[in-house]
């Protein structure tokens, strides 16, 4: 157990941060996750670097989890004669199919579904919606637009619909053929980008069959018209506010972060906030104190993972970042107030069945019996520690379970420290023997201190959750 903070770290693995000695200093900073970004490198690339992590976790008896982001149907302009041009307001600018550079009076999309969905009056946001173009009218292989705010505009740069539903599939053939690479290789996590509903969710779940668990990227407003259907059908969410910032209103996006946060507590997903969270420290060594206090937040929300995005994968100060997550997470933690704010933002209604009911009872428990130092969750799926870290007690969850990959996919999960055990339990006594000894071992209790243990009986039962057992260490 060698953190000690609730919060995990995901940082995303890239050029600034793939060799071996990086990747070690990144783990003994705290990192608890890695994001691997399908939308760069390639298979040999990704390959080599989930090797690294492997086996550095296992030298450093650390289970981390690792996941997939595949790139989605990402929307882009083709290229220009001159590699860039500049749009200036109130010009026409026409998109089309034609297979040529682009000019400053029109460049190709090569998306025909963007053109069979648009209607005049639509906006398109290009370059991250610093290009703002209003549909004058269209057919079914080009668009004449009005160019709203003009700029630079260079080849390859992302398109934008907001408030608009396209009849593509989260997963193209690219992401497809990087999903079954990404399997194969054994990741723990497979991040969906581009959602926009929850049918996006079922198709990747058929794909998947349980080899990894699901995390859907919210960055698109159709998703969040379907939230709590999205969030209940994926195993953990993210919230992209990079796309989300601009397919919806900037101002919206903080109180969008804490609703899908809370929707997430609602439903035991753990949730991730990414996006810009250190952003200056691609450059500089130290952050912004606004970049900090946007970290806080998510602490203080009850995100479970803050991730950093280009900060660890192309940044200057790759070890220096996760560090000052780190310490931001540790000071947030240490707030007397902290677990009050936990209690506060616990969901109305979070008893919605056996499972429920037995991992909020522990939690209550811990409140009143004394000395009670930790839960033992034992756990074959995963899906106990996530109800029980559901809850945010104020003692450490330890998890307890057979399955490696169970204890690296708990990586993102909040406070969820991580043991495994294969016994086989023949007896109630020894299911009790093993989580005393967990207890004491991990250093979370002493003699004379309490327990609680929760799992499924009949002992070994995959999928339930039906005991609550209190033990006291003699």
């Amino acid at each position: 157990m060698p953190k000690n903070t609730n919060t995990r770290i995901l940082a995303t693995i890239g050029p600034s941060s793939a060799d071996e000695d990086t990747i070690s200093r990144l783990l003994d900073a705290g990192a608890d996750a890695f994001r691997f970004n399908f939308s760069h490198g390639t298979h040999e690339e990704h390959r080599q670097r989930y090797e690294i992590v492997r086996r550095l976790s296992e030298e450093k008896g650390l289970f981390t989890a690792i996941i997939a982001d595949l790139q989605g149907p990402k929307l882009r302009v083709g290229v220009f004669a001159n590699g860039s041009v500049v749009l200036k307001e109130g010009q026409q600018f026409v998109l089309d199919m034609k297979d040529e550079p682009g000019t400053a009076e029109r460049v190709t999309l090569p998306h025909r579904e963007i053109f069979a969905t648009v209607k005049p009056g639509d906006e398109l946001l290009l370059n991250d919606g610093n290009i703002v173009l209003e549909v004058e009218s269209c057919d079914a292989c080009h668009a004449v637009t009005k160019v709203k705010v003009g700029g630079e505009l260079s080849g390859h740069k992302g398109v934008n619909l907001p408030n608009i539903k396209l009849p593509i599939s989260a997963i193209t053939e690219k992401d497809k053929d990087d999903l079954r690479f990404a399997l194969d290789m054994g990741v723990d996590w497979v991040c969906l980008s581009f959602v926009q509903s929850a049918e996006d969710v079922r198709a990747a779940r058929e794909l998947i069959n349980g080899r990894a668990l699901i995390i859907s990227k919210l960055e698109k407003p159709s998703a969040i018209a379907e939230l709590e259907e999205i969030i209940r059908l994926s195993d953990g969410i993210m919230v992209a506010r990079g796309d989300l910032g601009v397919e919806c209103p900037l101002q919206t996006v903080p109180v969008l972060q804490k609703k899908i946060i809370h929707a997430c507590r609602k439903y035991a997903r753990p949730v991730i906030v990414a996006t810009q969270m250190l952003e200056s420290m691609i450059e500089k060594p130290t952050p912004t104190r606004a970049e900090v206090s946007d970290v806080a937040t998510a602490v203080y929300d009850g995100a479970d993972a803050v991730m950093l995005s280009a900060e660890t994968a192309a940044g200057k100060y790759p070890v220096e970042a996760v560090k000052m997550m780190n310490k931001t997470i540790t000071q947030v933690e240490a707030d007397p107030l902290f677990f009050q704010y936990m209690k506060n933002l616990q969901p109305v209604s979070c008893c919605m069945g056996e499972a429920d009911s037995i991992t909020y009872a522990a939690s209550e428990i811990s409140k009143v019996l004394p000395n009670v130092k930790a839960v033992i969750t034992y756990t074959s799926s995963g899906r106990t520690t996530f109800l029980v870290s559901r809850e945010r007690p104020d003692i450490p969850i330890i998890a307890v379970t057979p399955d490696v990959k169970v204890a690296h996919q708990l990586g993102i999960v909040w406070g969820a420290r991580r043991f495994i055990n294969e016994s086989t339990f023949q007896s109630f006594d020894r299911f009790e023997d093993v989580a005393k000894s967990v207890a004491l071992a991990s250093g979370a209790a002493k003699k004379g201190d309490h327990i609680i243990i929760t799992g499924g009986f009949p002992l070994g039962v995959k999928g339930r959750t039906n005991m609550l057992h209190t033990v006291y260490i003699s």
